[in-house]
């Protein structure tokens, strides 16, 4: 077994033992949030082992699904983010409630995990005859990650008048993005130096 396959089992064990913990601590919203993220790596997983990555436009538009790299990475991320907001065996919330600078660490591997899929895409694009240079792969793909990035505190902010626990302060959402970009360029140094957990294209 490969070790990124080893990797994302492990994380999705931490991620049950969240779910206990949900249940132990009747946190609906914890045992809901630990269900689908264990479902998405389970499904990933099945997926890798029973189909081949699929040729052509559809495969560079999947790649991260079927790259157990970066799904490794997305399981290490999503094991560490249900952990801050409800610690294993433990009530604490340190998301939300105890410690709430946690956010920060979230924010950067999610930064890597959305950088790196992006970049996976268009540079599978790339592969399949869309003339997207390398340097366009690393251009579009910092644009479309700010788009996202700033799309996603923009609707945090709206819906602070519906959802309680949201009110987070301008700084706060500064301090977000410096977080999201400090993961994206980790993402960039990984690739472009490591050659991990893809290549980019020429």
């Amino acid at each position: 077994m490969e070790t990124e396959v080893k990797v994302t089992l492990t994380a999705t064990g931490i991620i049950f033992v969240g779910f206990l913990t949900g249940l132990y601590y009747r946190r609906v919203d914890h045992v809901l949030r630990t269900l689908w993220t264990m479902g998405l790596l389970v499904g990933l997983m099945l997926v890798q082992r029973t189909f081949k990555p699929p040729r052509g436009v559809i495969g560079a538009l999947l790649g991260p699904l079927f790259n157990v790299r970066t799904v490794m990475i997305l399981a290490i991320f999503l094991a560490v983010h249900v952990s801050l907001v409800n610690v294993p065996f433990t009530h604490y919330d340190l998301f939300h409630r105890e410690w709430r600078n946690a956010d920060m660490i979230s924010h950067f591997l999610g930064g890597l995990v959305l950088w790196l899929m992006i970049a996976e895409v268009l540079s599978g694009l790339s592969r399949e005859g869309f003339g997207i240079s390398r340097r366009e792969v690393i251009l579009y793909s910092f644009l479309i990650f700010y788009g996202l990035a700033l799309g996603w505190e923009i609707a945090e902010k709206l819906s602070e008048g519906s959802i309680g626990f949201i009110q987070e302060s301008t700084l706060n959402k500064l301090r977000d993005v410096v977080m999201d970009t400090l993961g994206a360029f980790s993402g960039l140094w990984l690739v472009a130096r490591k050659g991990y957990p893809f290549e980019l294209s020429d």
